[in-house]
């Protein structure tokens, strides 16, 4: 009789014990209270720094009529006031809502509009403060909470950006909507105590899921510290001395909402934070505050790779150094060990699971095209994707199925969805996989058509709805390429209605309009008709297959 494919929780295993993600905090400040919590371009806060902060932010938004349950969206890179907002929406029982700054106007009023965000947190930068602030308007929003930047910089380039960098501010055209978080901070007061439970949602985490429709990932407290106590069993335990983690992963992605974030609070680490990825930046910041813990995606590892010998950093005391949000080809694991000399291992994720739910392990055995074995206290099992309530035997592909207590509540206002998506109990990551007889986990298909940018997930379907806004297109197609840089980047076929002409330059840039950055097309390629099924739909699986073999 054939093993089925299911990994159980252990005997050893322990109990996750259910958290308010504010207890993070709160035991944080308590313990080390001295320590150095943040590093922001050479500003840094103490632990205890951060708590005051915390409490005079939420006292703030409770005086603004911030109530439990109501939701506080942050759309800001990573700073110091992420972090501080972050934990004072949660200390007054508000469900936080993350927004990527790089959202179009139409991906942000969708969002707001699903998730009914009340206010929400903006830096006082022209490109995102602006397009927030025009949405805003006829949306549920009630107030911007505007984050100076300059009070969180050193002096230097804080008067840099205040009088140099005067066409980067924002042009605040509503002064009774907007509202200064230094005016939200000029508090003494306490914030009035809450009954909050960890089975509350504490963060909203959008995914497009199977159907390339945003939907709100409704991850708890529980869910979210259970995530982060994984981390800590996973690496050893809790460090001897302090760690400093380089977050130079956006906090708004649910990978760095756990390793960067939660798990740094968790152990009083030092964060190292940078408001994005730049290459000179990032390697000046590691020789001025090396790292003890890493977490990227593949491409931040391939741009490493990419460095002459003298620019490669020295990497070797890092602990934990982590690849998550894409596959990491093991030639990029291997040139990244061998020029920095740290040991990179990948785990594998989805913001459904808070997201990690299987890594291969610090010190073991890595198996090549492997992400690992299961996480602790995870149990991961292969179903039949058409049967799905069958499981397959070890060594057959299936979907992989995920539980554990870092496994999401549900969908945001969408019942159908979420149970559509559990199986007896049991997450569809929509991934197709198989264990092997050591348990560890490989990835070799995915069910899902999302295309995986450098960490970042693009959706096709909003590629192709933009595609179609244009009068001259008459069928859209989007899908994966391979990208050397960011693992994936999407190509776009179009088919034009008779008569109509379109090229290139015009249709990037009509779409520049409505894509982010990340979203538009690598390569675009027109045709008299994209392939369909013997019903008439659109079908991708000629065009991927084709794709496949021009790059064989």
């Amino acid at each position: 009789m054939q093993a089925l494919a299911s990994l159980p929780i252990a005997a050893e295993d322990p109990v996750i014990r259910p958290r308010l993600i504010t207890d993070l905090l709160d035991h944080a400040v308590a313990t080390w209270p001295e320590r150095t919590a943040i590093d922001f371009l050479g500003r840094t806060w103490t632990y205890g720094a951060i708590g005051t902060l915390v409490a005079q932010a939420a006292r703030g938004l409770q005086d603004q009529g911030l109530k439990p349950g109501d939701r506080f969206g942050l759309c800001l890179p990573n700073c110091p006031y992420f972090v501080v907002l972050y934990f004072a929406a949660l200390k007054v029982g508000a469900i936080v809502v993350q927004f990527n700054p790089l959202y179009t106007e139409q991906e942000l009023d969708h969002q707001i509009r699903d998730s009914g965000t009340r206010m929400i947190a903006v830096p006082d930068i022209g490109a995102i403060h602006d397009k927030v602030e025009k949405v805003a308007k006829g949306t549920t929003i009630e107030r911007i909470v505007v984050c100076g930047m300059a009070d969180m910089l050193p002096t230097i380039q804080a008067l840099g950006f205040t009088f140099l960098k005067r066409k980067d501010h924002a042009h605040i055209a509503d002064r009774q909507l907007n509202l200064p978080l230094r005016t939200l901070l000029a508090n003494r007061a306490a914030p009035t105590s809450v009954a909050r439970q960890p089975d509350d949602v504490a963060v909203l985490q959008y995914t497009g899921g199977t159907t390339g429709v945003p939907k709100g990932a409704m991850l708890t407290h529980a869910n979210l510290t259970a995530n982060s106590a994984q981390m800590l069993l996973h690496v050893g335990g809790m460090p001897p001395h302090q760690e400093r983690t380089l977050g130079v992963l956006p906090m708004f992605h649910v990978f760095a909402l756990t390793t960067v974030l939660n798990f740094s609070i968790e152990i009083g680490a030092e964060m190292v934070l940078l408001p994005r990825f730049n290459m000179t930046q990032m390697l000046r910041t590691m020789k001025r505050k090396p790292p003890t813990q890493f977490f990227g995606v593949p491409t931040i590892y391939a741009a490493v790779n990419a460095l002459p010998d003298a620019q490669v950093p020295d990497l070797s005391k890092v602990r934990a150094c982590i690849s998550g949000g894409a596959p990491l080809p093991h030639e990029i694991r291997d040139t990244f060990e061998r020029r920095t000399g740290a040991r990179v291992v990948e785990g594998y994720g989805l913001s459904e699971a808070s997201p990690i739910i299987a890594c291969n392990p610090l010190d073991g055995l890595i198996k090549a095209d492997s992400c690992g074995p299961r996480f602790p206290a995870t149990v991961l099992e292969i179903r039949d994707p058409v049967a799905p309530d069958h499981l397959m035997p070890t060594g057959e592909r299936g979907e992989v199925c995920a539980r554990g207590p870092q496994i999401m509540k549900g969908y945001w206002g969408k019942p159908a969805d979420t149970e559509a998506v559990f199986v007896d109990g049991a997450l569809r990551t929509g991934d197709i996989g198989y264990l092997d007889a050591d348990g560890y986990l490989f990835l070799v298909d995915r069910i899902k058509d999302v295309i995986l940018c450098g960490g970042y997930n693009v959706y096709p379907r909003m590629i192709e709805d933009a595609a179609y806004q244009h009068p001259a297109v008459k069928e859209a197609i989007a899908i994966a390429i391979p990208d050397a840089y960011r693992g994936q980047s999407p190509k776009l076929f179009v088919a034009l209605h008779e008569g109509q002409h379109l090229d290139v330059a015009e249709l990037r840039h009509f779409l520049e309009a409505r894509l982010n950055k990340i979203e538009l097309p690598k390569e675009y390629e027109f045709r008299d008709s994209l392939p369909k099924t013997m019903i008439g739909k659109l079908s991708k699986k000629e065009l991927v297959a084709e794709e496949k073999a021009k790059h064989a």
